[in-house]
């Protein structure tokens, strides 16, 4: 654990980190993502338009911040599907800090609502459907799923409405998505922050004016400082919190990954009937299957396929 000060705040940070915080003397914990090589990697897989590379982005750096939460080895899916422009954007955070996000999505559909000055939003992207969350803790456990209403035009407030309706947490979340050119070319760079309220108790007491009280300072978070990449996460906290004081209780590093490999296809397509199977080879006499995630293209002999 770390008391941030006037003196740890200045001190760099490495980027791809996701950080849990308390704030001092207050009933309000929360976590912070910021995330640069680790999310231009996920949005540079595929050629998206600007607004659906902001929507994957940010689903990415809000699964990183609940996933981080977990206390046990497993994954956090989060997916939000409807009838808009974007069929379905969708976000696995492992455990272990790996990421890998996906967007399906009409392209022509997409111009059209992103003409003007306005950038459009998740409501926009999505249209009306749900946005989901799916926790799975491995083979030997059952999965815990929440489905919520795709309400308001940000991801940030689909997922205050989930942890109000699922889990009946008071939550706030800020989430921001950018290019930024730091000397290299403009690169993507995602970040967010997330508090939420503890419940009263009879040590705490009432806890509702102290969480208007972090509110208020958590309002003030600009979406530029979530993106740059000259600002250190102990600088931001401190520029938030430090009224109160705030204490960095952990970090964990984030990567971009993916699942797939060569025996998981394999897997796949063994699922299919030889009948089907046969459709699938191509003129070269080979399935080609390529990852909907990384991009990354397989290609099998039917007979290894069969």
């Amino acid at each position: 654990m770390t008391d941030i000060t006037a003196t740890t705040a200045v001190e760099g940070a490495p980027d791809d980190l996701v950080s849990a915080f308390q704030i001092e003397g207050l009933p309000v914990r929360g976590r912070i993502v910021r995330l640069g090589a680790a999310v231009d990697e996920v949005l540079t897989r595929h050629e998206y338009p600007e607004p659906v590379a902001n929507l994957l982005g940010e689903a990415c750096a809000l699964a990183a911040l609940v996933g981080s939460s977990l206390k046990f080895d497993g994954r956090l899916i989060i997916q939000a599907q409807g009838d808009g422009p974007v069929r379905y954007v969708v976000v696995d955070y492992d455990t272990s800090g790996g990421l890998r996000g996906y967007c399906r999505f009409d392209p022509e559909e997409v111009a059209a609502v992103s003409e003007g000055f306005t950038r459009p939003g998740a409501r926009t992207l999505l249209g009306g459907g749900t946005f989901i969350m799916t926790v799975d803790q491995g083979p030997d456990m059952d999965r815990y799923q929440g489905i919520t209403p795709i309400e308001g035009e940000t991801l940030a407030l689909c997922a205050e409405q989930y942890f109000v309706q699922s889990e009946q947490t008071p939550t706030r979340v800020r989430l921001a998505v950018g290019q930024v050119d730091a000397g290299e070319g403009p690169q993507w760079r995602a970040g967010g922050i997330l508090i939420q309220s503890i419940a009263g108790d009879e040590s705490r007491g009432e806890t509702q004016e102290a969480w208007r009280h972090a509110q208020a300072f958590f309002e003030t978070t600009g979406e530029d400082e979530l993106t740059d990449p000259t600002l250190p996460t102990t600088t931001l906290l401190w520029r938030l919190f430090n009224e109160d004081g705030v204490r960095l209780l952990e970090e964990k590093p984030l990567r971009a990954f993916c699942r797939c490999s060569e025996d998981r296809v394999g897997a796949m397509l063994g699922s299919f009937t030889a009948e089907e199977v046969a459709d699938m080879v191509e003129p070269d006499g080979k399935i080609h299957v390529t990852c909907e995630y990384c991009s990354r293209k397989y290609e099998l002999e039917p007979p290894a396929a069969a």
